[in-house]
């Protein structure tokens, strides 16, 4: 079986625009996420609005801890792009090969992304061990294992605490990944699992939106015009409005998922180490609703939107730019290859 290019494509693009888009973000993100992490009690809260996170590092003199697991957050993002535009492309591309039809629906079109986001949610929490897998038959189970020692290192759970710790007391990736059980390390992955349904209704949304689009276009060009493409702009405002629509419908278990993970807030005041006390759903949900009633489970709402509408605009921005260049650049580096394998054949 041969090399997919086609997903290669699209999975290589999509990561570097990941990449690219957390990169520029991840100041806003370190504030979106100590923002939803923070509990109110006793009708107390250390943060009132997003802007409180950035002032509380410019007053500290901490402005560079404002990207404190920075690291860590674009490996786990480089690598979770790269899986689910694989996963994603394969699986459409099986089928419309299977199915034998040239369109896909938006039912079978949700399934296919909820299969790639739940590859995505295993293959980056998985165990992460061992010599680094990549062969010519590369498939979405198999990406995403790295030599780091024998740990259970679940990237997102990580790059969450070291965002949530105390400006200028981040333990680093190694720290955070050696410390506590073997359990700690997979806080989230229920939610992680649960929350496959927001990059599904996602790409869903901006998939269909894309496609009438071009075929408006296309009609309007002519049956003899070469195949059209979208605007910069255009891919912006619908990665923008796909999002919005993926966010708001999935928030209140992304607030719990953040609050699972969260580093906890006396773990930077003692020097020595203590058990972490494990967090659960249900023990999240009924602490949030106890303590700040319903529209707890909405606290950051408008900086998740925020957030998330602009990396992801900005990454879809940025693949639907790289598609074209990537195809051509990989078919230029496996015509190069083919002619050294076969020179070297030759001689």
């Amino acid at each position: 079986m041969g090399v997919d290019l086609e997903s290669i494509t699209e999975a290589t693009s999509g990561a570097i625009g990941s990449l690219l888009s957390t990169t520029l973000l991840y100041p806003l993100d370190t504030c979106k996420t100590r923002y939803q992490a923070e509990a109110r009690a006793h009708g107390q809260q250390k943060y009132r609005n997003l802007s409180d996170v950035f002032w509380e590092a410019i007053s500290t003199g901490q402005v560079v801890s404002l990207y404190q697991g920075l690291g860590t957050k674009n490996l786990q993002s480089f690598i979770s792009q790269f899986v689910y535009f694989y996963g994603y492309s394969y699986f459409k591309r099986l089928y419309t090969e299977k199915s034998g039809s040239k369109s896909i629906g938006t039912s079978a079109n949700l399934v296919i992304a909820a299969a790639a986001g739940a590859c995505t949610a295993i293959v980056t929490q998985e165990r992460i061990e061992g010599e680094s897998i990549a062969s010519d038959q590369t498939t979405v189970s198999s990406v995403g294992n790295w030599n780091i020692d024998t740990e259970i290192v679940p990237l997102d759970t990580a790059s969450s605490r070291m965002q949530t710790s105390a400006f200028g007391k981040s333990k680093g990736l190694w720290k955070t990944l050696t410390e506590g059980t073997w359990g700690d390390a997979f806080d989230g992955l229920g939610i992680s699992l649960l929350l496959t349904s927001n990059p599904a209704i996602q790409y869903t949304v901006f998939d269909q939106l894309k496609r009438r689009l071009l075929k408006e276009k296309q009609d309007e060009a002519g049956k003899g015009a070469s195949p059209v493409a979208l605007s910069a702009l255009t891919a912006f405002g619908l990665g923008a409005v796909s999002k919005s629509i993926a966010t708001f419908l999935t928030y209140p278990a992304i607030r719990c998922k953040v609050m699972i993970q969260a580093a906890d807030p006396n773990e930077d005041e003692t020097e020595t180490a203590r058990p972490r006390a494990r967090k659960t759903l249900p023990g999240v949900a009924h602490a949030i609703f106890k303590r700040e009633g319903i529209l707890g489970f909405f606290k950051g709402l408008h900086a998740q939107i925020l957030k998330t509408v602009l990396s992801s605009a900005l990454l879809l921005m940025i693949k639907e730019k790289l598609t074209r260049t990537t195809w051509v650049l990989i078919l230029a580096i496996r015509r190069y290859l083919l002619l050294t394998r076969g020179r070297l054949k030759s001689a």
